[in-house]
């Protein structure tokens, strides 16, 4: 395979945490934009940035960039672009995509132009009249932004927030790729001790424990460009093998717990389709009241926010208590996210930092204790 661009869009917020991972992949020309980051390579980057990427949503390659105000544009501007390299004659190519602040707004239109210039590419380069698509999903994607095109082959297929180890989830899940990110940005390496109060189905604790003993988020699952005409199977088996080569084995302290006994046992059992059900240890609890399980450790956890008006008045009262009992917990660096805009003044302390961070579509911030001296917190606004 030659050497070629790829595009790996990221929740907002994320992007220099996937930069900073692709460029300790090796992978070389990272470019870090919003939304998004960009790399260059051949099939060995697409495979490791697949397989061990943690806070990416999925990797395209780029196929075509170029400018489009109009129909005919459009349809130009695909029909040109040398998809036979990729596709072959059997294989099926649905389109999807989307528009922003360009000429072009209508997806179903724009899906259908996509559609029909790389069928008459292909139909005229295979001398065919209809394509039987039987074969291999070769799913292309297009982004319309600011009247510019850019067409994407992705090779993921189900997103990589997707490990495999979460069948089922609690009534919010958070993404697998944010609870990642989240850890990481507490700069745990697994030496201290980690506790998730309010762990749903576990996804934090298990992140945890994954970026503690270094495995590969994407080591059991398989991707859409495994099944490519082009693929080189050795090279995929290479990266895994790789992957598995700098796995750590060590002892960790990990506590996941919730007030929800059924959370607790679905935690247990996506810890253990993880592979990491030894490491990790649930519990039931209320983390306003439960006692603290270490003298010192870090506490990272997505309380619930309160969509409504009187599940935000609840979850206003949980902060709060929330806060009163982590008062005088000096030895913890808390890090907690929510949409809760004055979440300073009910948990009763300043943050150390915020960053913003998107859960899905929900504005959020981060709120980082990481200094233990007592900030007081602003006065709510109102």
């Amino acid at each position: 395979m030659n050497q070629y661009e790829f595009s790996v869009p990221c929740l907002f917020g994320l992007e220099g945490i996937a930069g900073d991972e692709l460029r300790r992949l090796d992978i070389p020309n990272v470019r870090v934009e919003n939304g998004r980051v960009l790399f260059s390579g051949g099939m060995r980057e697409l495979a490791k940035a697949n397989v061990c990427l943690r806070t990416g949503e999925r990797v395209l390659l780029i196929l075509a960039d170029f400018p489009a105000k109009t129909f005919e544009e459009l349809f130009q501007g695909v029909y040109r672009t040398n998809l036979e390299d990729f596709i072959p004659r059997d294989g099926s190519f649905p389109v999807k995509g989307h528009c922003l602040n360009s000429q072009l707004m209508s997806v179903p239109d724009c899906q259908a132009i996509v559609k029909k210039a790389v069928s008459k590419r292909l139909g005229e380069t295979y001398g065919v009249s209809w394509l039987p698509e039987t074969g291999a999903k070769y799913q292309l994607q297009f982004s319309i932004m600011n009247d510019r095109v850019q067409l994407y082959l992705d090779t993921t297929g189900p997103g990589l927030h997707k490990r495999g180890y979460r069948a089922m989830g609690n009534d919010a899940p958070l993404r697998e790729t944010l609870a990642a990110a989240m850890v990481q940005l507490t700069h745990y390496r697994g030496r201290e001790f980690l506790w998730d109060p309010f762990c749903g189905s576990g996804t934090i604790p298990i992140e945890a424990a994954l970026i503690a003993r270094n495995i590969a988020p994407g080591a059991r699952r398989r991707f859409a460009a495994e099944a490519f005409a082009w693929s080189d199977g050795q090279i995929w088996q290479d990266v895994r093998t790789e992957a598995k080569d700098r796995e750590f084995h060590g002892s960790y302290q990990i506590l996941g717990s919730d007030n929800d006994p059924k959370c607790v046992s679905l935690s247990m059992a996506n810890a253990r389709k993880a592979g990491v059900g030894d490491v990790i240890r649930f519990a039931d609890g209320d983390a306003t009241k439960m006692d603290l399980p270490a003298q010192s450790g870090i506490l990272i956890c997505n309380p619930p926010y309160g969509q409504r008006m009187l599940e935000q008045q609840s979850a206003q009262r949980l902060y709060g208590a929330l806060g009163r009992h982590l008062k005088y917990a000096d030895g913890w660096k808390k890090f907690i996210i929510t949409s809760e805009p004055e979440f300073e003044h009910y948990f009763g302390c300043r943050a150390t930092k915020k960053r913003k961070l998107y859960n899905g579509m929900i504005k959020c911030e981060y709120y980082m204790y990481t200094d233990n001296s007592r900030k007081k917190p602003p006065v709510k606004k109102g």
